[in-house]
């Protein structure tokens, strides 16, 4: 038995160093039947990829939203492309305050409702004339949607319901304003001018990040009714709810549900005609969003696989024809039709493996760059990787077997006839 598995691993490596030195010998057709391969994989790879950056982007981003909390928008969070579904989302009310009132009063499975309004695009100015781009967020906020939105107070204060009530011009910044404003002055106590209001500045916000791309660090809160005062009342409203447990946030959601639409007066049998989502509804939306665009890119490498497994079985079949007298001179001295089946199998396999390496390295390499350029974790996706490793040995066996079934069936008198 121990002879039987010495001779079998004997006969493979064999196979092996042979296989190695026919691909070394033709370089260049090697290379371009590589290239056939990393192409495909790269393709699946570089997808798959940027999806799961910009899936761990959405999801370090959705922290935003504390523990147990949903959010109620207008609009959600991703549309299609629908024109006829954009402009029916366009004609949406408004969230009022007052609506977001009524679920402040009568949402009682929630713990808190906190309710912010916004303004884009914005500069915001020292008294120095020290000033940011003109793409500055401002947020009018109540007490609780900081707790609701998971704004942790780095320094300073939070502004007291005083100061909410009466409409003081008091400010809290992001990290980002901090940064382009202060680099290097305390902030807190500083004036600031925003469209020719001064505020003054009370506290800072501990970092969030980025989210597909965008920076949540990049804005200004102040009092709720300060907002109003400057910019209407009349104005878009978020509703961030957070349920007293687990337990109770499916029923919260249901009843947050049916306050908003017996406020909007939305008729029994229609959809809303607003948007809830949390951390996973999000995930999920995103998911079904992209579900097209990877099948898409999977069958497109799926074709460009198959397209370079038939260029792996041209190549085998030019090579068995080209080597038909080696192969004569080996089954002259010995050599059996196992051996030279391995030989030819394992040629079509290191060639589908090697070309799915590169594709995988360049996958993942160009992926990455999307990672990078939002300033979130690259990653490595193990799983497709594994995939793509696996799928590349397979085409090498499948479109390696008939050029290999061919080698070792050829007759050993003709081959050594064969010129």
């Amino acid at each position: 038995m121990v002879r039987m598995i010495e001779t079998f691993v004997y006969e493979v490596r064999e196979s092996l160093t042979m296989a190695i030195a026919a691909i070394k010998i033709n370089k260049m057709r090697s290379t371009l039947t590589l290239l056939g391969i990393a192409v495909g994989v790269f393709s699946i790879i570089s997808v798959m990829t940027a999806m799961g950056v910009l899936l761990n982007s959405i999801e370090s981003g959705m922290s935003q939203l504390g523990t147990n909390t949903f959010q109620v928008q207008r609009m959600p969070a991703f549309q299609t492309g629908d024109p006829r579904e954009r402009a029916k989302l366009r004609n949406r009310k408004y969230i009022t305050y007052v609506q977001g009132l009524r679920v402040k009063e009568n949402a009682t499975l929630a713990r808190e409702v906190g309710l912010e309004a916004w303004s884009y695009g914005k500069i915001v100015m020292t008294l120095s004339g020290q000033k940011t781009n003109p793409n500055v967020s401002i947020a009018g906020e109540d007490l609780e949607g900081f707790s609701t939105n998971n704004w942790n107070i780095k320094e300073g204060r939070l502004f007291t319901q005083e100061e909410l009530n009466t409409g003081r011009k008091v400010a809290i910044l992001g990290t980002q304003v901090i940064n382009k404003l202060f680099p290097k002055v305390y902030p807190v106590g500083e004036t600031i001018r925003i469209d020719g209001d001064e505020y003054k500045v009370i506290g800072t916000i501990e970092p969030k990040g980025g989210m597909l791309g965008g920076n949540q660090d990049n804005f200004v809160a102040i009092p709720l009714n300060t907002f109003f005062r400057k910019y209407g009342k009349e104005r878009d409203m978020h509703i961030m709810v957070e349920a007293r447990s687990r337990e109770t946030f499916d029923d919260c959601i249901e009843q947050v549900r049916g306050i908003l639409r017996a406020a909007r007066q939305v008729e029994p049998g229609q959809e809303d005609d607003f948007y809830i989502f949390s951390n996973d509804s999000l995930i999920e939306q995103f998911n079904d969003f992209t579900k097209y665009l990877r099948l898409g890119i999977l069958a497109i490498s799926a074709i460009a696989l198959i397209a370079a497994g038939v260029g792996i079985m041209n190549i085998m079949l030019v090579s068995v024809t080209e080597r038909t007298r080696e192969i004569g001179i080996r089954k002259a001295i010995g050599a059996k039709k196992n051996n030279i089946l391995t030989q030819f199998m394992l040629e079509a396999v290191i060639l589908s493996q090697f070309g799915g390496i590169m594709g995988i390295i360049m996958g993942v390499s160009a992926g990455n760059i999307l990672a990078l350029s939002m300033s979130v974790p690259p990653i490595i996706p193990w799983d497709w990787v594994l995939i793509g490793f696996f799928v590349c040995s397979f085409i090498g066996i499948v479109f390696g077997v008939y050029p290999a079934w061919k080698a070792s069936n050829l007759d050993p008198i003709e081959s050594l006839r064969y010129e």
